[in-house]
């Protein structure tokens, strides 16, 4: 499945995000210390660790989790993409925190000081995405493998399994928490979906973010509906030339992209040169905004 154009181009705050996940993960592993960043009843209701509360977001506790996390999390920059980087940034926050409630709220529920059990890593954010993930972006692919019917959607899913059992009852618990917090990002809790950064949040994440070779500065975007700019047609196919397509873009897939803001016509066209992929014409507009 096509989470848009290679690299971090309008995404840099998953881009800092992402280097501060392995950066964290690579030196608490060199000093052997990964797999005790898992949080414990003991280190909430006992010791108070603060420190371990904040690291546990942030760094994995093994080599297969940082692989599978980061792979989901750089796909994921596709919401960012499409929320802009603002409102992205109150994503983040509100799914690590109230994952991070819920998770709490669980140790104490359990009550077991010797147990360790919740691992560490950004589950959080990444099960979280998995609900826009499943209401929002479409199926635009399906086929059979020995009988089996799967979407360019299955290797996400397929991704985010793994994670989720690749520490059994200890991602489990936190992996369900995301789920949770993304949910309730959904419901629009405290109106929260309308919440987001002043201005400079992505100016800064742009700059304090490492270069992408060959991606042009990321800017802010802004395409839900009543704030994004309208993108001609003409404006499409002066960044993308006409590609030939025998297929009519379907209705449902033009009212996706209007309903994300963008003009009409210039979604039509996007899909043309697409060839009908919805997530790639999402992000023929979105480049088309930064020519």
């Amino acid at each position: 499945m096509n989470g848009g154009p290679s690299g971090f181009n309008n995404a840099p705050v998953t881009r800092t995000f992402l280097i501060a996940c392995a950066l964290f993960t690579v030196f608490f592993g060199i000093q052997g210390r990964s797999s005790k960043l898992g949080l414990s009843y003991l280190d909430i209701f006992g010791k108070l660790r603060i420190w371990k509360l904040i690291m546990s977001v942030l760094a994995f506790s093994s080599t297969p989790e940082l692989i599978f996390g980061l792979y989901l999390l750089y796909y994921f920059r596709v919401f960012e993409r499409q929320i802009g980087s603002n409102k992205y940034s109150v994503f983040i926050l509100f799914s690590l925190t109230v994952a991070l409630l819920f998770e709490v709220f669980a140790l104490a529920l359990l009550k077991d000081p010797a147990a360790n059990l919740v691992t560490s890593g950004p589950y959080g954010l990444i099960f979280a995405s998995f609900v826009p993930f499943f209401f929002d972006i479409p199926v635009s692919t399906r086929f059979r493998v020995f009988g089996v019917r799967f979407s360019d959607k299955s290797f996400i899913y397929l991704a985010g399994l793994q994670l989720l059992l690749s520490s059994w009852k200890r991602s489990i618990l936190p992996g369900l928490c995301g789920i949770l917090a993304g949910s309730l990002y959904r419901l629009n809790l405290f109106r929260i979906r309308r919440a987001k950064f002043p201005e400079f949040v992505a100016s800064f994440f742009s700059r304090l973010s490492w270069p992408s070779v060959g991606n042009p500065p990321a800017a802010p975007t802004r395409n839900v509906v009543g704030n994004a700019p309208s993108y001609t047609g003409h404006q499409v196919e002066r960044n993308y030339p006409s590609m030939p397509t025998s297929t009519e873009p379907p209705e449902d897939s033009i009212a996706t992209l209007v309903s994300m803001g963008f003009d009409r016509n210039a979604a039509r066209q996007a899909l043309v040169h697409a060839r009908n992929d919805v997530n790639t014409a999402t992000n023929i507009l979105l480049e088309s905004q930064s020519h």
